[in-house]
């Protein structure tokens, strides 16, 4: 029962009945209608034996009274200890008001209602609201009670509204259309404006509607669609220089397969050669004798730490400094802004000296705050050597070739006929966690699965949606479903490795970038048909359609798209897959699932540090659904 519902009372009219009821109905019709449970409760045991006492039912109910509120300050109490142990003495989800100012607001009705928002992640831990970690519904939550919209009895606790959400979304991740389910005040016809008004503009409000008393926004989902931006770059085929492209060329001449391998690329055959050819030899034509050789250097040995220093083959310098792109980040979080990506021309700029001699100089610190000058020091930045900006080059350049990259039609057409091979119902043990193939809830039904035919192009970027309709999501699953198409589209290799993904063995597949994903819709299909045709509205998104496009242009997609050129995840992401030492994606070379490392235990199995946000099964980032 919620707080604010007032006690049932037992009726005056109702029948006679034997024993406990007939006594609590006597009491009724002389004048005591007090709650028939606490007068229950209250007896303790047979009527006769309670005048024996000489104690009247008044005091008694006193002091059962007294009990009741004695118990309830002692819970109350003991939650508070955990909320102040867990989040420091504050919550965001405990709003508290004193008694005098719950007692002075009243009661008002609540009602069942759908809440349909939309939000822009980026900067929340996620939707579902925590006592310690700033959410989506730690926002509205607020929004409500300061709205009247909750009532300030029941703004020390989100369960006492009955509050659910449709689909879970973890840190970061967008969502164009979700659903909550709740019990509260709508007597004020403008709520939804004030809400807007009270939540950041990153989170909207699109509608609240009246439900069945019996509606949750989880169980009566039918499905959901979903969508994943890329750019399209994604789909260029790994440097035939690094660990994955040696790989796929060596298994697909001692199978006798490279030309069929090369057809499947026939779209991009040649792209690294000329980038080769026209950017990156030209930079280091530039650079001075010793600079050059330095650069080359530098670059072998990153790139030897990198695929050596943390799969136990050769143990990295502890001294080394990885460069930024060495580790793959997890963009699905905010990130602090970093530096704007230098143009080539900018980077190549005094590569062509000699390398100065590093030579350790003291430093002086001259101001009277010591703190200060120290912070000081601390915020100038390091001047770059003539080798450092030649590095800086190279990456730069490899980047901006990536970014120039437009897909084809045909390209696109072989994206598609990967997706298709997800249709139906299917075995998706290998693309969640902790699922054994045996188990029934990995077996999932994908209703659609497309892709635009149409990029977008976003500055120097071009830009590729797939979207997915299906029953339901695990943990991963449409990111690892993203990655293991383009994967084999962007390797050549055979379509079919899809299929065979769906049989008993394990396998590694990675997790394309969360930054992309974005919940499009929820869909209640089966309870509007339930409603339809009643009082109650069908819960649909299709009347707010102008405002969301707006919201998403605005909110959603201009955060990915602007992320994206901050920190180049996707090329990070890929970097990381195609030239990390390890036999874990081998299963897109012509050796397939036999040549691939077989994970024995996803509890336990060892994974490398430098991929832990690739295939770690800690959820870092998206859970698309509490499922």
């Amino acid at each position: 029962m919620a707080a604010s519902d007032p006690l049932p009372a037992v009726s005056a009219d109702a029948p006679p009945a034997t024993g406990e009821q007939s006594e609590a109905s006597a009491n009724a019709n002389n004048g005591d209608r007090g709650n028939k449970r606490e007068r229950d409760a209250n007896r303790g045991g047979r009527g006769g034996k309670q005048g024996k006492k000489g104690r009247s039912a008044s005091g008694k109910n006193n002091e059962f009274y007294d009990k009741r509120q004695e118990m309830q300050d002692k819970r109350s109490a003991k939650r508070r200890k955990v909320i102040d142990g867990e989040s420091e003495g504050s919550s965001f989800m405990r709003i508290p008001f004193t008694s005098e100012e719950i007692a002075a607001e009243g009661r008002k009705p609540k009602r069942k209602v759908a809440m349909l928002i939309g939000y822009a992640g980026t900067g929340y831990h996620g939707i579902q609201i925590n006592h310690k970690e700033k959410t989506i519904e730690g926002e509205i939550f607020a929004a409500l009670v300061a709205t009247g919209a909750i009532a300030k009895a029941n703004a020390d606790d989100p369960k006492k509204s009955s509050l659910v959400r449709c689909a879970r979304t973890d840190k970061g991740v967008h969502a164009a259309g979700n659903v909550l389910s709740l019990k509260m005040i709508i007597e004020d016809p403008d709520i939804v404006e004030k809400m807007n008004e009270k939540l950041p503009d990153q989170i909207r409000l699109w509608g609240i509607q009246r439900t069945l008393g019996s509606f949750s926004a989880y169980q009566e989902c039918d499905s959901r669609w979903y969508e994943y931006l890329m750019p399209s770059y994604a789909l260029l085929p790994p440097h035939p220089e690094s660990f994955l492209g040696k790989k796929i060329t060596e298994y697909a001449k001692a199978k006798g397969v490279e030309e069929e391998y090369l057809q499947r690329r026939d779209e991009t055959r040649g792209f690294w050669e000329e980038v080769e050819k026209n950017e990156i030899q030209p930079i280091y034509e530039r650079m001075a004798p010793e600079v050059r050789a330095e650069v080359r250097r530098r670059l072998q040995e990153e790139e030897d730490q990198f695929l050596n220093g943390e799969d136990g083959s050769k143990k990295a310098p502890e001294t080394a400094e990885p460069e930024e792109d060495v580790q793959m980040k997890d963009v699905s979080t905010e990130q602090p802004a970093s530096e704007p990506t230098p143009s080539v021309e900018a980077s190549t700029e005094s590569i062509s000296e000699a390398p100065p001699k590093r030579e350790q100089t003291a430093v002086v610190v001259t101001s009277a705050d010591p703190q200060a000058a120290k912070q000081a020091q601390e915020k100038k930045p390091r001047e770059l050597s003539p080798v450092d900006l030649g590095i800086r080059a190279i990456k730069t350049a490899y980047v901006a070739a990536k970014r120039r990259y437009r897909v084809t039609p045909a390209r696109l057409e072989r994206l598609q006929e990967a997706l298709n091979l997800y249709l139906g119902t299917h075995n998706f043990h290998n693309y969640t966690i902790l699922k054994r193939f045996s188990d029934p809830s990995a077996k999932r039904h994908i209703k659609s699965f497309k892709v635009n035919g149409e990029p977008i192009k976003i500055n120097d970027t071009e830009w590729i949606s797939l979207k997915i309709h299906g029953q339901s999501f695990m943990m991963h699953q449409i990111r690892k479903m993203v990655a293991m198409a383009v994967m084999v589209v962007r390797s050549g290799a055979p379509s079919d490795i899809i299929t065979q993904s769906y049989e008993a063995r394990r396998i590694s597949i990675p997790k394309a970038p969360g930054l992309g994903l974005l919940l499009e819709r929820p869909v209640f299909d089966v309870y509007n048909k339930k409603v339809a045709g009643g009082e109650r509205e069908l819960i649909t998104f299709d009347k707010y359609d102008e405002q969301i496009q707006k919201f998403k242009d605005e909110h959603i997609y201009k955060r990915m798209f602007e992320l994206e050129e901050k920190e180049n995840s996707f090329h990070l992401f890929f970097n990381q897959v195609d030239n990390f030492r390890t036999d874990f994606f081998l299963w897109v070379t012509a050796g397939g699932f036999e040549v691939a490392a077989e994970r024995s235990d996803r509890s336990t199995d060892k994974i490398p540090k430098a991929l832990e946000n690739e295939l770690g099964d800690e959820p870092d980032g998206v859970q698309e659904v509490g499922s």
